[in-house]
């Protein structure tokens, strides 16, 4: 894809997040000036701040706790400590992010905190299952959330996304409180403000699943810029939608997916990245070159984890 198009896609993604991101914003404040009035539109500004700037400042400890997160040695994997130390150093992070490790036979990979302190998680089946080549691109990805800020801009979606919930449910506390005496004719039903109320939670997380696939759009693009290897990505993204495929469905319903609607899904689907990377072309040399280590495939150098424990919530690794 030439250099034109392709500033065209990263343009595209943009203002997709900044009118996403600004529909957000102005969802939550219609709903507060419906439930508190105008008044309340400084309340709602000193507490969205203040919660996206805990929510960022928060040290990604917190998160790495919660999935039994543990930190990779580099003399146990020094492959991915080198892909890892050349992607940051291609996307001009301030610091290397640090490299864990989650006990589990999930294919999965994400990234917590700031540039200057971040941390990429890895899965034992991501890095069992890949090659190396692909383990790289897929660092990239998860990189480029973080040179991007997309986890700053995810923790203001989800915070928007809670406050308007939060608004939506206590302005109908408030219309069940007054009932009896709109029923008694002292008042007027605000019909108008009671079904954007209602509606408010619902647009409000459709509006963050889309905001989260046009930052998804965005890291693509970008991992490939940083190593040099569209194929590469799209190779690791198929691989994790059939590492990913629905067991359920296929014992349950053989032969048929169950619908998988587009608007309410968090990434986009895999078919449809997979056709925007092979549409780019390579403007610099493939990272997996430079790490002068063979490309290495269906090898971990992670003990292998024990299996599955099932709970009434679900299964637990």
């Amino acid at each position: 894809m030439s250099d034109d198009l392709q500033r065209r896609h990263k343009f595209r993604n943009t203002l997709h997040t900044w009118l996403l991101a600004a529909g957000s914003l102005a969802l939550l404040v219609l709903c507060v000036v419906i439930v508190m009035g105008p008044d309340g539109i400084l309340f709602a500004l000193i507490g969205g701040g203040l919660g996206l700037f805990l929510a960022t400042r928060a040290s990604p400890e917190l998160v790495l706790r919660m999935y039994r997160a543990r930190e990779l040695p580099e003399h146990v994997f020094e492959e991915g400590h080198r892909v890892l130390a050349l992607i940051a150093e291609r996307a001009g992070l301030p610091r290397v992010p640090k490299l864990y490790y989650v006990p589990s036979r999930m294919m999965n990979a994400f990234a917590v905190g700031r540039p200057e302190d971040a941390v990429v998680c890895v899965t034992d089946g991501l890095i069992r299952g890949l090659s190396l080549r692909e383990f790289a691109a897929v660092i990239a990805h998860e990189v480029s959330h973080v040179r991007n800020g997309d986890i700053k801009v995810m923790a203001l979606a989800d915070i928007v996304a809670r406050m308007t919930g939060v608004l939506s449910t206590f302005g109908m506390i408030v219309l069940a409180l007054n009932l009896p005496a709109i029923l008694a004719g002292s008042g007027t039903v605000p019909w108008l403000g009671i079904l954007i109320l209602l509606a408010a939670p619902t647009i409000g997380g459709l509006m963050q699943l889309a905001l989260s696939r046009a930052r998804e759009y965005d890291a693509d693009l970008d991992a490939a810029d940083l190593t040099g290897d569209p194929d590469g990505l799209a190779s690791a993204l198929m691989k994790l939608e059939r590492a990913h495929g629905r067991r359920w469905e296929s014992m349950v319903l053989p032969g048929n997916r169950l619908p998988d609607p587009s608007l309410l899904r968090s990434h986009p689907r895999t078919e449809d990245r997979v056709a925007r990377l092979k549409t780019l072309q390579s403007r610099h040399d493939p990272v997996f070159a430079a790490l002068d280590a063979p490309v290495v495939v269906g090898k971990s150098f992670i003990p292998v984890t024990r299996g599955p424990r099932r709970r009434m919530t679900g299964v637990w690794y």
